[in-house]
């Protein structure tokens, strides 16, 4: 996550892109600066991890971000059969998952309106997820852009 001020410049710090495009790339407005901070996004990821970890990682951003759908490479917390026969609090899956560093600060991003549940505003840290709730997997959300899957191991 950048500013749209940073883009043009952290183009030319960060990716192999030749100088113009970074330039050019860097002068969009609006809406359209959002197209070169997925490119800034994708250059480094490929220089960092690869081209099949690129790939992989904007296929993953455009199915949780654009698409709202669940991507392969989202954190996951795999619960087993008895944990979810016994019910497991939403504030103990946001710090598993590690979008929380506590069930405090889960309480608290809770009641703050930052926490979704399959993309719903979660406003009830007292919710206990059961077997029947976890038969598809089930997508938490911090913020804007912190997700985690909880599936059935």
């Amino acid at each position: 996550n950048t500013t749209d001020a940073d883009v043009g410049r952290f183009l030319k710090l960060y990716t192999e892109l030749p100088v113009e495009e970074c330039d050019r790339l860097g002068a969009l407005e609006g809406s359209e600066i959002n197209a070169a901070k997925v490119i800034l996004a994708n250059e480094v990821t490929r220089l960092c991890h690869g081209g099949e970890a690129a790939a992989a990682a904007e296929a993953t951003a455009k199915a949780v971000f654009e698409q709202g759908g669940l991507g392969e490479d989202l954190p996951t917390v795999a619960l087993s059969a008895d944990e979810a026969a016994a019910g497991v609090s939403v504030v103990q899956l946001f710090v598993r998952a590690g979008l929380a560093k506590s069930g405090k600060d889960a309480k608290r991003l809770i009641a703050e309106g930052g926490a979704r549940l399959n993309d719903e505003p979660l406003g009830d840290a007292g919710l206990v997820l059961t077997a029947s709730d976890l038969a598809q997997p089930v997508k938490l959300t911090a913020g804007r852009k912190r997700h985690a899957l909880v599936t059935l191991a």
